[in-house]
């Protein structure tokens, strides 16, 4: 169900929630956080698809926020719609699309609308601010996601938010990564134990996740770290760990299967499709905690990080 709200204010939003809720009772309790999406008009829907996913793992309020589609946004107008039920998923969402004037304070804007005593976690899907902790609603909330996999220049804005980080603070290129971390980590722990002296990570020229990857790979290993950029559609497509009696290669080209060859050892074939959106926030949101390990990997790991370019 799908409640037009045209002109109105965000307290008036506010009491019919709260008025859907007690016609709704239990069905509409339990939700364990308030997710605010700051998007622009085209990424709405996309969005709440999203959103609506994830929420079947994490029951939530959403609360989309963007800017009015009218060619003059200029006036301090308030759009909303309420979506529950089906059009929802296990969530309520509410759509914002405001005058220009109102998102200046977009905290303000939504404050009406957050559920008490629940944590808030604010995504932007499409690259993000270059300072989250700085922006209005950044310095509400407990975790700040942005997606610089989506930015105009994506390897421009990951260095610029590693100069800007703050606990709470993630990237959701590094939640891409999580599978491609858990297999390099058993093929190293194998033997014969030998020190990795150098990584090389290959894959599509703007895709940061290539970035991540390396800077964990060159921070925990201590070892030089490259990232090697293709004209691959894939994301990651091949990991190289050098050692004494042969590399470790992870090989993806059709980003869909991984074939490990190490050497003296069967080559190994495994799933690895590239992580779907919803994926990646799903894992986000099961962490309201600071994660430290993104953090050191951003601030400190992505300084070790050599870049070329394929064929150089």
């Amino acid at each position: 169900m799908i409640i037009d709200m045209p002109d109105t204010t965000a307290n008036a939003v506010g009491k019919r929630l709260a008025h859907l809720r007690d016609e709704g009772g239990a069905v509409a309790l339990g939700r364990v956080l308030t997710l605010v999406v700051v998007a622009e008009e085209a990424d709405i829907e996309d969005s709440v698809r999203t959103a609506n996913q994830a929420s079947h793992e994490h029951p939530c309020r959403v609360v989309v926020v963007a800017p009015l589609a009218q060619r003059d946004d200029s006036t301090p107008r308030l759009d909303a719609e309420i979506r529950v039920g089906g059009d929802a998923g296990a969530s309520e969402v509410v759509v914002l699309r405001a005058g220009r004037p109102m998102l200046a304070n977009t905290d303000t804007l939504v404050m009406p609308l957050l559920l008490p005593d629940a944590p808030i976690v604010v995504w932007w899907p499409t690259g993000g601010p270059d300072d989250p902790s700085a922006d209005p609603m950044g310095t509400m909330a407990q975790r700040r996601i942005t997606d610089t996999t989506t930015a105009a220049d994506p390897v421009a804005m990951l260095h610029r938010l590693a100069g800007t980080f703050r606990p709470g603070d993630t990237d959701l290129a590094w939640a891409r990564v999580t599978l491609w971390r858990g297999l390099i980590a058993a093929a190293v722990e194998q033997p014969p134990f030998e020190p990795v002296t150098a990584v090389r990570v290959e894959g599509q020229e703007q895709h940061t996740s290539l970035d991540l990857l390396a800077a964990w790979l060159g921070q925990r290993l201590r070892c030089p770290a490259t990232v090697v950029r293709t004209d691959s559609d894939d994301a990651i497509t091949r990991v190289t760990l050098e050692r004494k009696s042969g590399p470790i290669v992870l090989d993806r080209p059709d980003g869909r299967v991984v074939a490990i060859t190490q050497p003296e050892k069967p080559e190994r074939r495994m799933a690895l499709p590239i992580r779907a959106l919803s994926e990646a926030l799903i894992e986000e949101l099961r962490r309201l905690d600071p994660d430290e390990l993104y953090g050191e990997v951003l601030t400190k790991g992505l300084t070790r990080v050599e870049t070329v370019k394929a064929g150089r």
